[in-house]
């Protein structure tokens, strides 16, 4: 997940970790045109250079291109939620198993430490405080991949960053946020860590992570679109990747009620 500015990035760089965010975030929504003239403008680079950015995104299968008629954020439907999930489910019960066999002390404290801001995120948040979910869903990526972190394979570790984030947008356009059930599940995720049980730990993953999307097409299914409406991104919505904006939802679509609990 690219959050933080990185010290001597390119204007380019700045930009496409930019959108990316904001794709990810649920900012620029499912199947929005993605005008060139508008969105050069919004992030501050030349059309030609965000060409490529968008070529890159699509690549990485956050956007589309639209053969002539240009580009479009990526639709969303319940089938690749499911496909996602499951690669994310795959990729991560290997790493817990890896992760727990050679984590160190160092690794420990890792796991503890992002632990303990996840728990005071999701407290808010059950208490009624919906007001970041972005610096939330930061904490929740932060533990998940604190925990595999000693998995000892920058290959895995991309490649389960990318899922990651593709099953981060589901969570963030659905708009799930399951309460006490998943701040239990982290708590048993963390004492798994600390006596190297993956077996059991794995168990508790594929549950957080099936329970998610049970949640998400059971409960709230708006969000999935058949046919999305096409809308032009506008500079002055446009938000950074570190302002910590709430997810933005069009003026063409309904709001969506969110979910008390899950």
């Amino acid at each position: 997940m690219l959050m933080d500015p990185v010290q001597g990035e390119t204007i380019g760089e700045t930009a496409y970790r930019r959108i990316r965010l904001d794709i990810v975030f649920g900012r620029l929504s499912p199947g929005e045109k993605l005008r060139l003239d508008r969105v050069s403008e919004a992030y501050g680079v030349s059309i030609s250079t965000l060409r490529e950015l968008l070529n890159r995104l699509c690549s990485e299968g956050l956007a589309v291109a639209e053969g002539q008629r240009g580009f479009e954020v990526a639709p969303v439907s319940a089938v690749d939620f499911r496909e996602v999930a499951a690669m994310r489910q795959l990729l991560e019960c290997h790493a817990l198993e890896q992760s727990f066999q050679h984590g160190d002390l160092d690794w420990e404290g890792r796991v503890v430490a992002t632990h303990h801001k996840l728990s005071v995120m999701e407290k808010r948040m059950i208490a009624g405080n919906r007001s970041e979910p972005e610096i939330w869903k930061q904490c929740d990526w932060q533990f998940h991949h604190a925990l595999i972190s000693a998995c000892g394979s920058k290959v895995l570790l991309d490649t389960h960053a990318a899922i990651y984030d593709k099953y981060l947008r589901y969570q963030m356009v659905a708009v799930i946020f399951r309460g006490e059930i998943a701040a239990d599940q982290h708590q048993k995720l963390l004492e798994c860590a600390l006596v190297r049980d993956f077996a059991t730990a794995q168990k508790v993953l594929v549950d957080h992570i099936q329970r998610c999307v049970e949640h998400a097409l059971a409960h709230d299914t708006d969000w999935v679109m058949s046919a999305a409406p096409k809308r032009a991104v506008d500079p002055a919505k446009s938000s950074g990747a570190v302002r910590g904006h709430q997810v933005r939802r069009g003026a063409d679509r309904p709001a969506r009620k969110r979910a008390s609990s899950i």
